[in-house]
């Protein structure tokens, strides 16, 4: 299994701007930035003070001073575009790592849920433009291939903004992107966590929504090093899947607690039984690029040739990428490692 990508993107000397900066994702890629680049500042776009006082002082406790500084923390929301557009002047990279993106939460609070996922992914387009960000990398979700629920389908609404905000560059460097991936192994508020404090509280049984449930993992050192070598090919208006492995949650449950019995208590609102990550219907656009693959727009960008593409091949007609249907499968030894060694705390 890799778990660092070719050609990552060098951010020497660029100034990264990361909203949702305090998240799983953003504390862990500020983190590796800072170990295995020389970025010239790292700015943390987001709206807990306490999460930034935190990770400040993480920051602090595991870097020098001179790398410390290169880090500015602004209070923020992607909701607010005049307070974004102050925030990108002089940024050359941007990582939109900010979301709603508890499945439940959003079902109950729809109107908040889409002013953060599609008002804010208008508003970084807008304020990338205005600001002359040369690249624009927007992570997306395997929820947002065929959604059944209201996250799903703001993140398949930011995807395509992001997609046709190619179109609006016109003469400035800006290029707008996706990344879409599974589960991140640790990450807050996903499975492996709430297990876990399960298990050390002294659960007698793990829930189980499904037993024949199945996702996409991730670590989150893959997910950063990927994030990074798209940059280093895209052109514009692509959405880049990694290939990973599936599990089944019952074998997840089984490996983490194999002494505990699993309760089966049905699918929650908007979850569903497997994920997605190419539909049937994107076939036509997608290309198998070794370690990934690649979706180009379906509305054409005349400036874009895709050139690296030149080694890739076209999928099969109304060919899918699914958990359920994945060729490539975790065993109990390999998600053990992944657990253990990769979770955004080992960053």
């Amino acid at each position: 299994m890799t778990y660092k990508y070719r050609n990552e993107f060098n951010i020497n000397d660029k100034t990264v701007l990361v909203t949702g900066g305090t998240g799983s994702f953003g504390k862990s890629f500020i983190s590796y930035l800072l170990k295995e680049h020389n970025p010239k500042k790292i700015i943390i776009y987001s709206r807990d003070e306490d999460k930034q006082y935190h990770l400040q002082n993480k920051l602090a406790a595991s870097f020098s001073e001179e790398k410390t500084a290169k880090v500015r923390y602004f209070i923020g929301d992607v909701r607010d575009l005049v307070r974004l557009s102050l925030a990108t002047r002089d940024v050359d990279i941007l990582v939109h790592a900010a979301a709603m993106k508890h499945v439940p939460t959003a079902e109950y609070n729809p109107f908040e849920c889409v002013k953060t996922n599609i008002n804010g992914a208008q508003n970084i387009v807008q304020a990338s433009l205005a600001s002359g960000v040369q690249k624009v990398i927007a992570l997306s979700t395997d929820k947002a291939v065929n959604p059944i629920n209201l996250y799903g389908a703001t993140k398949l609404a930011s995807d395509k903004i992001f997609v046709a905000a190619n179109h609006m560059s016109g003469s400035l460097p800006t290029k707008f992107s996706n990344v879409r991936y599974g589960n991140v192994i640790g990450s807050r508020g996903s499975v492996i966590p709430y297990f876990s404090k399960l298990i050390k509280e002294g659960a007698t049984e793990l829930p189980i929504t499904s037993s024949e449930m199945t996702r996409f993992w991730i670590t989150i050192h893959q997910g950063i090093s990927f994030v990074l070598s798209c940059m280093s090919v895209m052109e514009g208006g692509e959405t880049f899947i990694p290939k990973i492995p599936s599990m089944k949650m019952t074998d997840v449950a089984r490996v983490l607690a194999p002494h505990l019995p699993q309760k089966i208590i049905g699918l929650r609102p908007g979850e569903k039984l497997h994920e997605v990550m190419v539909a049937a219907d994107d076939a036509q656009h997608t290309y198998d690029f070794q370690d990934r693959f690649v979706i180009l727009p379906s509305i054409k960008f005349y400036d874009c040739e895709y050139s690296y593409l030149k080694t890739a091949i076209t999928v099969e007609d109304y060919f899918t990428y699914a958990s359920n249907t994945n060729g490539e499968w975790l065993s109990d030894e390999k998600f053990k490692d992944m657990v253990e060694n990769f979770s955004p705390e080992s960053l």
